[in-house]
């Protein structure tokens, strides 16, 4: 009976074996650590350890918290302020973190070897990159320098098998020439095997930043200055390299370089993606928030014509595309129970007042009619129409509205010219018109 109780007293202990442990510093720069789990589809809140004086915390993990890749949050934005490790469910994780040095793991085989391997790549890159800065021609010297690239990647390969890191090493895989190069044939195929040795369909993989840095990189980074052209090639090459099997990582990852694009205001390349390949991979997930969201970004890029709707006044009816008599029309998005429109609607009518050249046309996103009759009497020289329906208009969709108030300028055909973000970016929109 003695000997029962005993092991029913260790037996919290040893459930709670390892831990993820770390050392922030300066200390008074962080408060918590967020412990998360990474899948493909995103991340699962795990627990939070709070810091003390010193800078340390810990959080304990007992036998439900599987071994695969997780994510410390340490500040907000959550986005950008974070790191992954692999976990193998057998080893305590260490760690000291600042935002000048990063991230150095003190305990953990398996996160200790990827950092390791990583440092040991970039000395030999480096010593290529010497190689080839000075025009050298010296084949024994080539031979010397890649046969220690050969030799780092297949001992690190060794120390890693059987380890979760596994996998992360064979996909980082370099291109190793079997005879000497010069720099623009290496260049090319160093190119052209950056992505051959990566498992698109590893869960570990597809839930740690690996995929995404990888893919990132070689669209944007693989080429000094390229062009339009040359950023398709690159998009076609990730999209050809993921199986249709992978479908969800295949639209993630497709997706994320059609955000960057976004992001850069490259809408050429943006609605390319859309029309090559995301719309349909959007279809086959079934994603139906990515289409909506792609296809109103594709409908209101700088350049294209406006959707059109029918605009009603009283038993007057007629179109946005109808409209005419003005060099150019302003579209506002806006509700009358928005309180910011409510506020930016006076300085809005105040900026046109002097610019005859310029009429509004003022979209209403309204559950019901009342408020918005009384709303719009003053501003009667406003083109006024109602969308009932609120955030579920089919218009409102259309155009990709997602807060109020929201401009679009229009030219005397239609075209969108500009999409000013808030009430100042208007007033510069509008200065010299």
């Amino acid at each position: 009976m003695k000997k029962t109780v005993f092991i029913l007293c260790i037996l919290p202990l040893l459930t709670f074996s390892q831990s993820v442990k770390g050392t922030f510093s300066p200390a008074e720069d962080f408060s918590y650590a967020f412990l998360y789990q990474a899948t493909p589809e995103g991340a699962n809140y795990v627990n939070r350890g709070q810091l003390d004086r010193e800078g340390n915390f810990e959080i304990p993990l007992d036998s439900t918290v599987a071994p695969g890749i997780y994510k410390i949050v340490y500040a907000i934005p959550p986005e950008e302020n974070n790191f992954d490790f692999i976990y193998d469910g057998k080893e305590t994780v260490a760690f000291n973190f600042s935002y000048d040095k990063g991230v150095e793991f003190t305990e953990s085989e398996e996160n200790k070897l990827w950092n390791s391997y990583l440092h040991s790549m970039d000395m030999v890159n480096q010593t290529i990159s010497n190689y080839y800065s000075k025009a050298n021609t010296d084949e024994e010297g080539f031979n010397s320098i890649f046969k220690v690239v050969k030799d780092t990647q297949l001992a690190y390969e060794e120390s890693a098998n059987g380890r979760l890191v596994s996998a992360f090493i064979m996909a980082n895989r370099p291109y190793i020439p079997t005879m000497y190069e010069d720099i623009s044939t290496y260049s090319n195929n160093l190119k052209n095997n950056f992505l051959s040795h990566i498992d698109f369909s590893n869960y570990l993989l597809q839930s740690s930043s690996f995929l995404v840095d990888r893919v990132t990189s070689y669209v944007f980074d693989i080429v000094d200055s390229p062009s339009n052209t040359t950023y398709k090639k690159h998009v076609d090459d990730v999209a050809h390299s993921i199986s249709d099997f992978d479908l969800v990582i295949k639209a993630n990852l497709i997706e994320i370089l059609w955000q960057r694009f976004v992001t850069l205001e490259n809408h050429e390349l943006a609605n390319y993606i859309t029309d090559k390949y995301l719309l349909q991979l959007a279809k086959k997930t079934e994603n139906k928030v990515l289409a909506e969201t792609i296809n109103s970004y594709k409908n209101t890029s700088l350049g294209t014509k406006a959707p059109n709707f029918e605009i009603s006044s009283g038993e007057d009816t007629t179109t946005l595309h109808d409209l005419k008599g003005s060099e150019y029309y302003l579209l506002v998005f806006w509700s009358s129970g928005c309180g910011h429109c409510l506020n930016e609607l006076p300085k809005v009518k105040a900026l046109v007042a002097k610019k005859s050249n310029i009429k509004v046309v003022a979209f209403g996103l309204e559950g019901e009619p009342t408020q918005w009759t009384e709303a719009i009497k003053n501003y009667p020289d406003f083109i006024h129409n109602i969308g009932l329906g609120k955030w579920e208009n089919p218009i409102v969709k259309t155009y990709g509205v997602a807060a109020t108030p929201m401009y679009f300028l229009l030219s005397a055909d239609k075209i969108i010219m500009a999409k000013p973000y808030a009430f100042e970016d208007l007033e510069v929109v509008l200065k010299d018109l």
